[in-house]
């Protein structure tokens, strides 16, 4: 079985939580982009009525538009009953690293707004520590960015602005732009130093998801594991 295969397993599973009338948060990625794909197919059957999706993102909101799924904001709601969206990195105690698909900063206010959030990833994203096999994204201002990027070396990773195609750099939905810090042995204090990012001026959010994650539902060659989050 693929990894795509595993994605969708997960996001297959992850139906089973929503109910008609639910605010819905749509989350971004390709693993959430099957969950939106099935949600659009069991409203079409009729299966779930009256459901609002709250996207993480445009292109997650075109998606939904385009498969004919009601949307909203959290300006019209001020909670989400479940939002639903893939992770790049789970730990052990359902600590997360997302963002590496450029939306981190929405993702984390439709998550913190979520009355459950469900995380649904393929087993490869299962880590023993965040940051060994990929680098945290953050999202900065551009007003000083280098600047910005000079003081997270300091942290102990390499910076590394996310650029275009073209080469320009990459400004996310809300016209920042993001860099990836690079631990090259892990992040050895994720907690410590969510706190460290989101102290300084200049940086807007980190992808570091702590304690947020209510439950996983991961992919996996014969089914489905389900981890929840210990209270």
């Amino acid at each position: 079985m693929t990894h795509e295969e595993e994605k969708r397993r997960a996001a297959r599973a992850a139906l089973s939580h929503i109910q008609s009338g639910m605010v819905v948060g749509l989350g971004s990625g390709s693993t959430a982009s099957y969950f939106v794909e099935y949600l659009a197919e069991a409203l079409r059957r009729g299966d779930l009525q009256n459901v609002v999706g709250v996207p993480t993102s445009r292109r997650t909101a075109q998606l939904a538009h385009d498969l004919g799924i009601p949307l909203a904001t959290l300006d019209t709601y001020s909670y989400v009953d479940v939002a639903v969206d893939g992770a790049d990195e789970v730990d052990p105690r359902l600590n997360l690293i997302k963002g590496r698909g450029r939306a981190l900063v929405r993702e984390k206010i439709v998550a913190v707004h979520a009355r459950r959030f469900i995380v649904i990833v393929d087993a490869s994203k299962l880590v023993d520590t965040l940051g060994v096999h990929g680098p945290l994204p953050v999202e900065v201002v551009p007003f000083g960015a280098a600047a910005t990027a000079r003081w997270m070396a300091t942290l102990g990773c390499r910076p590394e602005f996310v650029r275009e195609p073209h080469g320009a750099l990459y400004r996310s939905d809300n016209g920042n732009y993001q860099i990836l810090c690079h631990f090259d042995a892990g992040i050895e204090d994720p907690q410590a130093l969510a706190r460290t990012l989101k102290s300084r001026p200049g940086v807007v959010d980190h992808g570091l998801f702590l304690g947020m994650a209510h439950q996983v539902i991961m992919g996996e060659p014969t089914g489905v594991r389900v981890l929840e989050r210990e209270p």
